[in-house]
């Protein structure tokens, strides 16, 4: 028998009988969680040594120092503080071990236990996750920060000197204090700057570009009441042109401002009416609406002062960038603050959204200096919401219909609005007929219905006339939905960017104090997507592969240097 001994401690035997006196033994051994491969020369001294006897081989101490860092590791490891604790929790799962507290976060290192580890598995349907809010109040609202001019950090309206009927008009609709994106992109827009705002949904971005707008335009009305179109504003959906044209109205109605709204699906006819009575001073349209009043020549958009893109991130979408591009290449955009001031000012330029736009500086550059623009981005941009409770189900395809059923059933009785997110017009019409067949009351809401249909059936969930809408994408793009009060994902949607929209629709500025939002996951290519928000709730990260800058364009090769 042969003894390998580091110290005192034994650590493995090895029979060595039968060995001739000149060969080598090598044999291998695994103790605390390193292999020892250990080389032993035989001879016939050794062969004729008693069974008693025990020959030492002594170990290098390299291999001993790694020994010990492993013993150190695993101590580390038995000693590590559990992720679950008493009180709250921020994920909740089935399998009370996945548990993750509220008080703790993973590290950007640590190994993440993921609920959804094994969704892609057919027996894990009927598992399920929650993540639960941890802050009663948007972070919208509760991060406003202190400024020079506001030490307390509750400023008002009047901290930006807007005109006074403005903050009166603001104050008759309940709203007295400036979200945090609001405190951070007005004064900079007063200030003539260019502007690119990434901000969380539901942050009050409609009034943070519309304020120092309207302000502007009382003034120069004031002095000069030229009859051209000072303002448009550019937004993917006629929905959408007829909410931010109802705000703008409000603010306008005592500076005797006039706001008019061009609509996708508005034949020729309609937009030559539109301006029968003269260019409006803030025009709210669609891309495909702007053009055909441009290519007859019914707007003048010399004079603009104001060009704002609204929904950013879907307008620089390849279905509307081509239209944009063409609208902005025909609008001469300022480049520099000075030149949004004196007697031939340029437009000056707005982009809004609530995820930060892909290809923007591709675009922006043939327009305008890049330079010029001032990228303002909330803290939250592309995080989940804290404030809203998110739920994700794994479900076989023909059990979520009976799964919405209990959902809707549960909210029946509180009278609030529920919004149905499917990823094709053909499923809202299926998903539509099912529900009928159930009796629960609804309406549908898609792209392929007309124009003018589509407003109304909005404007009647908008009303409450009817508690649940089921629709595609076309109603989670900027669409005020203050009375919702929970999401259903019954198609997972594709990207990220659809995820953080659809459920930006709960839990907004002056809306419902609770959101939640339920998603139904089936397919393996939905666990994907849930693996990787999982993992961003769990270290309170945003969400990956999202853009967070303007990049410069790459140059364009050299045709001459191809040759």
């Amino acid at each position: 028998m042969l003894a390998v001994r580091v110290g005192r401690t034994v650590l493995h035997n090895v029979n060595c009988k039968g060995l001739s006196e000149t060969k080598n033994v090598m044999f291998s051994m695994y103790t605390n969680g390193c292999t020892l491969n250990v080389t032993y020369r035989s001879s016939s001294r050794l062969m004729s040594t008693t069974p008693t006897e025990q020959v030492v081989i002594r170990i290098p101490k390299p291999m001993l120092d790694r020994i010990e860092k492993t013993r150190q590791v695993k101590r580390r490891t038995n000693s590590k503080v559990p992720v679950i604790k008493p009180g709250r929790l921020l994920i909740k799962s089935k399998n009370p071990q996945l548990n993750q507290s509220a008080g703790f976060t993973l590290g950007k290192f640590e190994e993440t236990r993921l609920c959804s580890r094994g969704w892609k598995h057919s027996r894990s349907f009927g598992d399920y996750f929650t993540i639960n809010s941890t802050q009663t109040m948007p972070p919208f609202i509760t991060e406003c920060e202190p400024s020079d001019s506001d030490p307390s950090g509750s400023a008002t309206f009047n901290t930006f000197q807007i005109h006074q009927g403005l903050v009166e008009i603001l104050r008759r609709e309940n709203i007295i204090h400036p979200t945090s994106v609001q405190r951070k992109v007005i004064p900079k827009l007063l200030r003539g700057h260019n502007v690119l705002c990434a901000a969380e949904t539901g942050s009050g971005k409609t009034l943070t570009y519309l304020l120092p707008i309207i302000h502007d335009l009382q003034e120069k009305k004031e002095i000069d009441n030229d009859a051209n179109t000072h303002t448009v504003v550019l937004v993917p959906s006629r929905e959408l042109a007829e909410q931010v044209a109802m705000v703008a109205r409000m603010l306008g109605q005592e500076f005797n401002l006039t706001v008019k709204v061009l609509g996708g699906g508005m034949g020729v006819g309609n937009i030559k009416a539109a301006f029968t009575r003269g260019q409006p001073d803030v025009l709210v349209t669609t891309p495909g609406a702007l053009l055909k009043a441009m290519w007859r020549n019914y707007v003048d958009l010399s004079k603009l002062r104001y060009f704002v893109v609204d929904e950013a991130d879907t307008m620089f979408d390849p279905s509307f960038s081509g239209m944009l591009e063409r609208i902005l290449l025909n609008t001469d955009v300022a480049s520099t603050v000075s030149e949004t001031r004196g007697l031939s000012p340029k437009a000056q330029l707005v982009l809004v959204g609530a995820t930060f736009p892909e290809g923007v500086g591709e675009l922006l550059s043939k327009v305008t200096d890049l330079g010029s623009v001032l990228t303002i981005k909330s803290q939250r941009l592309h995080h989940l919401m804290p404030h809203v409770k998110q739920t994700f189900v794994k479900v076989k395809g023909a059990d979520k219909l009976l799964e919405l059923n209990h959902a809707l059933k549960k909210v029946e009785q509180e009278q609030a609005g529920v919004l149905v997110f499917c990823n094709s017009a053909s499923t809202v019409n299926w998903l539509g007929f099912a529900l009928e067949e159930l009796g629960v009351r609804h309406v549908r809401l898609q792209g392929a219905m007309p124009a003018a249909m589509r407003e109304g059936i909005f404007q009647n969930f908008q009303k409450g006339l009817v508690d649940v809408l089921v629709c595609t994408d076309i109603a989670s793009r900027g669409l005020d939905t203050q009375r919702v009060k929970l999401i259903v994902n019954y198609d997972f949607p594709v990207s990220h960017t659809d995820y953080i929209h659809r459920a930006g629709r709960v839990g907004r500025a002056g809306g419902q104090a609770e959101g939640e939002v339920l998603s139904f996951v089936t397919h393996k290519w939905d666990v994907e997507m849930v693996q990787k928000i999982e993992t961003a709730a769990r270290r309170r990260a945003c969400l990956p592969g999202m853009e967070s800058e303007i990049h410069q364009p790459s140059p364009k090769p050299d045709d001459d240097q191809n040759l």
